[in-house]
């Protein structure tokens, strides 16, 4: 037990509140002034003749009721001041972090004495805040997939409610070492090598608190990050049997056997013990498009296709409608029943492709599967001195630019594809440094050639299957004759490699990708015929890649898939031309003015809420995006359990920071149940107690 009062008042107000019941005991002693009346008789007098008895100031005090009884309300309400109480636990120290958590599945429904877990994760914190005395000092970080600091370090108990109150639920998933990061940067003060023998030394006092975690343990293992000074204390919220069904894939995209027509496809997860039943609606733009019935078994999931037959614009909603087997009718987290999807216009990528004859290529990029992706131009490499061609690239004409044994003078605000040459500048040739042996590398032969390296027959050991340009790309049977050896910028990704090193690789231009083969698909002898440098072209791979780079590259792979981002996360937005601003319409129809920024592109940050985002330029549709968290760690709601050697679940499970297991804390934090609104209500039972016999006394 801890102490069983609490101070509430200063010792100047307790003093004039002590002079409170000896001014009641003095009223009833006052002398009253009565002025002479002469009546026939006192009969009806009898009780006024009563109040004779006390005027005199020294007359023995006479019993009177309503006297105790006011004295009885004044000693409740100086009780109540003290805020008499007492607690299981005690808070113990003086510098206090409260991390609490607010991701999607902290909207779940099933706190034993809240709306929600987040509100249930609010009130034991209010516990704790009461607990404080002035010694104490508290800060609250709120957290999702990255904290924010709600209020600093503070001893105002008031404040601190008040921000505690601020948090807001979230639409996000969950990551705790940011906010332990945060956490860890106050408790821990950096250590710095200071003059002393060239030992480290605290420079700063260090200043340990606990960190009580207030979350539902929906979050991966806290991996690399030291204690210190920081004593965490883990408080789970939430039930070990939540149910749930969650929307966790909403995409819209191309028929693989008939590219011209759209499909959606709806994932649906079951985190719940038995097999459920339930049906997925899509709608567009609010009108009902159809429905499918989905059997999920316990602890799985199922899909649902639907065909999008003469489909438009606008966006996609999928929605689930269900009651849970075994009992209830909805689940305890409604928030992932519903998933959104873009559909936009139907057009095509723009793809100039500028070669000196290559039909292989020409081929390869005008099959039918390929129109259905993007418009493409075939044109000789003399176009790159024409002031179209410079018109265009310029205003960004143009999805992708293929140049195939050819190099334009700059690159073009576009997504590129080189082929058998490398782009211009430096970037792509290592800065003109010299290559590992200290010599200049070799040069070939091109009109932007500078310390490019050629190698003769290189055998392909290994190629990125995982990268969109390379998938369902095999490369095993390709033979090369020549080709360059690439020293990609930073940031590139490697797409083939050989014996002799890096052939193939991708690297993003501000909000572009540049792709380069290192070789030719058609080469020349040195009498200038025209050669066959590769076998690829005769590979059934050529033409999926030709596809891939169609969808990756051109600006349609996006459209494709839905083009959906997680809440919170930034988008990266384009528009052809020379547009300075965009408008992006949120779900709740509020615009955003958008600028151009220094990359070329235009970034947009504010998608907290769930739904289809418009982009406009102008009074024009050009885009629509989906926000959607899809995160099956956040949708399977229930709290880990921890178990005991038969299976039986015995309290939640520790969570894993640094080294250290964190146990949890049985499901509550440390509070104080207080007396003071019980006495409150006591003294209002008195007061009108008291009011009642004065008035019956009066006119009875």
């Amino acid at each position: 037990m801890s102490e069983l009062f609490r101070n509430t008042l200063a010792p100047w107000q307790w003093a004039l509140v002590a002079l409170v019941p000896p001014a009641i005991v003095a009223l009833y002693f006052l002398k009253l002034k009565r002025q002479p009346l002469e009546v026939p008789s006192t009969y009806l007098w009898k009780k006024s003749i009563e109040d004779l008895h006390v005027n005199s100031l020294w007359q023995k005090l006479r019993q009177n009721l309503l006297m105790f009884l006011q004295l009885l309300l004044v000693g409740l309400a100086i009780l109540a001041l003290l805020r008499p109480g007492w607690q299981g636990t005690k808070l113990e120290g003086n510098r206090f972090i409260f991390l609490v958590d607010n991701s999607e599945s902290m909207s779940a429904t099933d706190a034993a004495d809240a709306p929600t877990r987040l509100d249930e994760a609010k009130r034991l914190v209010g516990s704790l805040i009461d607990q404080m005395d002035s010694s104490m000092t508290a800060m609250i970080i709120s957290f999702a997939d990255r904290p924010q600091v709600m209020q600093e370090f503070t001893e105002n108990r008031r404040l601190l409610r008040e921000r505690l109150a601020s948090i807001e639920p979230t639409a996000r998933s969950t990551d705790l070492h940011g906010a332990l990061e945060l956490a860890g940067g106050l408790a821990n003060p950096s250590r710095i090598t200071a003059d002393q023998g060239g030992q480290e030394v605290d420079v700063v006092e260090a200043q340990p608190a606990t960190a009580y975690i207030f979350s539902d343990g929906r979050f991966e293992a806290v991996k690399s990050f030291s204690l210190g000074n920081l004593k965490p204390v883990y408080v789970p919220i939430g039930s070990f049997d939540a149910a749930n069904l969650a929307i966790t894939t909403l995409a819209a995209r191309r028929n693989e056997s008939r590219p011209e027509e759209q499909q959606a496809f709806v994932q649906v997860a079951n985190f719940t013990d038995k097999p459920q039943k339930a049906t997925v609606e899509l709608a567009l733009d609010g009108q009902f498009l159809d429905a499918r019935e989905v059997e999920i078994p316990a602890g799985e999931s199922a899909g649902a296709v639907f065909p999008l037959e003469n489909r438009q614009a606008g966006g996609l909603t999928a929605r689930l409608k269900y009651q849970l087997a075994g009992g209830g009718s909805h689940d305890a987290l409604p928030e992932d029943d519903v998933a959104y999807a873009a559909l936009g216009e139907a057009t095509h990528g723009k793809v100039l492709v500028v070669t000196p004859g290559d039909v292989a290529l020409e081929v390869a990029i005008q099959t039918e599967e390929a129109k259905q992706l993007a418009d493409v131009r075939v044109a000789p490499p003399s176009i790159l001195d024409t002031a179209d061609y410079n018109r265009d690239a310029l205003d960004g004409a143009y999805n992708l630019i293929v140049y195939d044994q050819c190099a334009p003078r700059e690159l073009p605000r576009a997504s590129t594809l080189f082929i058998g040459r490398l782009p211009p500048g430096p970037a792509w040739r290592g800065g003109g440094r010299e290559d590992a042996s200290g010599k200049q590398a070799d040069k070939k032969e091109s009109g932007n050639s500078d310390a490019e390296q050629s190698v003769g027959v290189p055998q392909i050991i290994d190629w990125d299957r995982a990268h969109p340009l390379l998938a369902h790309v095999e490369l095993g049977n390709v033979d090369i004759a020549d080709s360059l050896v690439l020293r990609p910028p930073a940031g590139a990704t490697v797409l083939i490699e050989a014996t002799a090193g890096p052939i193939a690789a991708i690297a993003p231009r501000e909000s572009y990708q540049d792709a380069v083969l290192g070789f030719e698909l058609v080469g020349q002898d040195s009498a200038g015929a025209r050669t066959v440098n590769t076998n690829w072209p005769r590979r059934h791979s050529f033409p999926t890649f030709c596809l891939n780079v169609l969808e990756n590259l051109a600006g349609t792979a996006d459209e494709v898939e839905g083009n959906s981002v997680r809440p919170g996360r930034s988008i990266e937005l384009h528009a052809a031309g020379t547009a300075t601003e965009l408008t992006v319409i949120d779900p709740k129809g509020h615009a955003q003015t958008v600028p151009r920024s220094n990359q070329d592109a235009f970034p947009f940050h504010d998608t907290e809420a769930p739904g289809v985002y418009q982009v406009r330029q102008g009074d024009q549709v050009i885009q629509r995006f989906a926000v959607n968290l899809f995160d099956r760690a956040e949708s399977n709601i229930r709290v880990v359990p921890s178990q005991d050697g038969v299976g039986q679940t015995i309290r939640a499970a520790d969570i894993q920071i640094g080294h250290v297991d964190v146990a949890a804390s049985v499901g509550r934090a440390p509070a104080r149940h207080e007396t003071w609104k019980t006495l409150l209500l006591a003294a209002l039972v008195v007061l009108v107690l008291e009011w009642y016999i004065y008035n019956r006394r009066v006119y009875l």
